[in-house]
């Protein structure tokens, strides 16, 4: 165990456009880069996700890449919405990651949608 605790040293966002079906859960299939780990690593702190516009039912999913595989580590129920002048589009507002996920250098974290719909995957954090 380290005697000084270690910060993120530089901060850093990743997003990335998704908009490719894709219901495999095995980490194959179309799959967009959101945030590459630093050369010493990276932690990450928020996600968030937003629809660019009318959603139905299904799941944004997270998977975690190792460099080589990709292996699932969450996913998030999008709903049915019709966007419209007084009904925002769908939205998973910014979660905190407690503990903040950690991905060694090399990583990445990686995201799909279920449907062929388009959304903007956000994660916030910082290399050490």
């Amino acid at each position: 165990m380290a005697a000084n605790p270690n910060y993120a040293a530089s901060p850093r966002h990743g997003m990335v456009v998704i908009s490719t079906a894709n219901a495999n859960r095995d980490g194959t299939g179309a799959l967009g880069t959101v945030f590459s780990a630093g050369t010493n690593g990276s932690r990450i702190d928020t996600i968030a996700v937003q629809a660019i516009a009318a959603t139905t039912a299904g799941m944004v999913r997270l998977f975690l890449h190792d460099g080589t595989n990709a292996r699932l580590y969450r996913e998030f129920e999008v709903a049915a919405v019709t966007p419209s002048g007084t009904v925002p589009a769908w939205r998973l507002n910014e979660i905190v990651m407690d503990p903040p996920l950690l991905l060694p250098g090399g990583w990445s974290l990686r995201a799909s949608t279920h449907n062929a719909e388009s959304f903007v995957v956000h994660a916030s954090g910082g290399d050490f």
